[in-house]
């Protein structure tokens, strides 16, 4: 399963009120089923359900689950439905081992065969892990574990304990785990938000690594079974930056937060790099679309080619790339699964590589020749706005560093206030389109892009199906699509394309298609050709992606919430995607 959280803690205090914390600060991860285990006087107690953390939570009472050490886990579903006996944790046959799993084990049903011995009670592939355990267990977690994982094929974080013994067990590969190091107590997460609240000293574990955890120590082991040496490192964020601070959703702080964003990224300091022969840059999702207008200001600035491409195809594309390229990689976490191992190709083919992401020592970051952290800070909404301003701004700093020519950056956190400061009048549009349930967006130059980031915001959040294009693409098929059920938003500030970008709204408004344009202040003649507009401030050509995105997330924030979604876990989907 890609995306569930894990927490654990093994200490003096009772195990399940801190662990029914830590999965909270981790529920944006996975919210279709969660479950905790504790251990206490040589017996497993287990309580799950279907649902979010908040509901299963009040409805089996974790709290009363006894013991000073055990584990949680929120599950975001792949093999197996949401159910009750899907949910983690998973038993072995003789309910002495409890299991939680972050991953994909893809050689599952051939384990399954083998284990002829054992009770399956699940449809997950996580479960064969606690049998395989069991099978393998002669009075050693440790040993156990070391087998099991010799038999795993694909990603897995894993947390295990036996009912003899009062210690945790962890696993990784590909999928991330660190371990909370406190006094006379230590935790385990997912990432760090679980256990932040309680200690800022963490260790990292790499693939193929295992820990033994106790109240007292914390040992880390190679695959081989030889103890490593691999020291706390410090967490640079506290609990209270992940908080709402009186905003109705996460989503809606992260997005009034960027113009803080924007002036914290602008001392990133991008290292000495050689100028190559051609870039390469690699992301999903919204990252994506942040390399994409990447591609535009480097290319505009900096006289190199660019190459764009989903992490997901990156591999299966049999690319062109090698010494003398630069290998760029994009993601908030650090820890997203196909644009790790899109990075791991381009190192093997000479390529040198860097690291774009926000997230401090995560596998990305770690495994890229250099890397440059954003400043976004904690981002929880799943759906990533944020980030991707933070990404932004370290691409054009590269381009800037290739071209020698310097943007008015230091403009920008003012005229994305003033955007934020229209929000009344963004949701008064909202109100008019928050039933429909079809859009189509179109932008030109350095707002394509955002024409599809904006297409992606209001399907992630609000469920409305949407699409964006290249305004000059409409005439050849989407443009069938207009009529007065399916509004166009356009974006089409006054730029160098501008007169193109009303003729497109010229021909969708001769098809009776409503539109909304996001135009620039000032630009009094757009009212001839839109139903209705979003101004943004003026700036140079280049830096209308920063202001026009925001307008786009306010409006998708404002759909979704009229429509009374879960705006910051919206269904299917989780913030940090660490499978294929």
């Amino acid at each position: 399963m890609p995306m569930c959280g894990i927490a654990g803690y093994i200490g003096r205090k009772e195990a399940a009120q801190i662990l029914l914390k830590s999965i909270r600060n981790l529920e944006y991860r996975g919210y279709d089923s969660v479950g905790m285990a504790t251990l206490s006087e040589g017996e497993l107690h287990v309580k799950k359900g279907t649902g979010k953390v908040s509901e299963v939570g009040e409805k089996l009472n974790f709290t009363t689950l006894p013991g000073k050490l055990g584990f949680a886990h929120t599950r975001w579903a792949t093999h197996g439905e949401p159910s009750e006996r899907n949910a983690h944790p998973h038993l072995s046959t003789s309910g002495k081992i409890a299991i939680v799993h972050n991953g994909i084990i893809e050689n599952y049903l051939e384990l399954k065969e083998e284990l002829t011995d054992a009770s399956f009670r699940s449809e997950t592939d996580s479960e064969v892990i606690a049998h395989l355990l069991e099978k393998n267990y002669k009075g050693s977690l440790k040993d156990a574990l070391l087998k099991t994982i010799e038999k795993l094929n694909g990603t897995y974080a894993i947390c295990a304990m036996h009912a003899e013994k009062e210690e945790i067990a962890v696993a990784r590969n590909g999928s991330p785990l660190a371990i909370g190091i406190g006094e006379n107590e230590n935790f385990v997460g997912s990432d760090v938000s679980a256990f932040v609240e309680y200690t800022k000293e963490a260790i990292y574990l790499d693939d193929f690594e295992i820990g033994i955890i106790t109240p007292d120590s914390v040992k880390v082991f190679n695959n081989e079974g030889r103890e490593l040496h691999k020291p706390p490192m410090r967490i640079n964020w506290d609990l209270e930056q992940a908080q709402k601070q009186g905003y109705a959703h996460f989503m809606l702080k992260e997005i009034h937060e960027q113009p803080q964003i924007i002036r914290d990224s602008l001392s990133i300091q991008i290292p000495p790099l050689q100028k190559p022969n051609k870039i390469f840059m690699v992301a999903c999702g919204t990252a994506g679309y942040a390399g994409l207008v990447g591609k535009y200001i480097m290319e505009k600035a900096a006289g190199i080619p660019v190459e764009v491409a989903p992490a997901s195809e990156f591999r299966y594309s049999s690319p062109i790339i090698g010494e003398g390229d630069l290998f760029i990689s994009i993601s908030q976490s650090g820890e997203t699964a196909d644009t790790l191992a899109a990075l791991r190709l381009a190192k093997e083919k000479g390529a040198k590589t860097l690291g774009i992401i926000n997230v401090q020592d995560s596998t990305i970051a770690r495994e890229s020749d250099t890397v440059i952290y954003t400043r976004a800070g904690p981002e929880i909404g799943v759906a990533s706005t944020k980030a991707f301003t933070s990404q932004l701004i370290a691409l054009y700093k590269i381009a800037e560093k290739f071209s020698g020519q310097q943007y008015p950056l230091d403009s920008l956190a003012q005229k994305v206030q003033a955007v934020l400061d229209s929000e009344g009048q963004i949701s008064k549009i909202a109100e008019k389109y928050f039933k429909v349930y079809n859009f189509l967006y179109i932008g030109r130059g350095f707002n394509y892009p955002i024409a599809l980031e904006g297409a992606l915001k209001l399907k992630e959040i609000s469920y409305i199906h949407a699409e964006g294009y290249a305004s000059g693409e409409m005439k050849h098929g989407p443009i069938a699509l207009v009529c007065d059920e399916v509004p166009t938003i356009a974006i089409a500030p006054e730029d160098s394309v501008y007169k193109k970008s009303v003729s497109n709204m010229q021909e969708i408004k001769a098809r009776k298609g409503k539109i909304i344009a996001v135009a620039t202040e000032g630009d009094s003649s757009i009212v001839q050709h839109a139903t209705n507009v979003i101004y943004v401030p003026q700036t140079q050509e280049e830096l209308y992606p920063f202001l026009s995105v925001v307008a786009l997330q306010l409006f998708a924030y404002h759909v979704a919430s009229l429509r009374d979604c879960d705006i910051d876990k919206p269904r299917n989907l989780a913030k940090s995607v660490t499978v294929e």
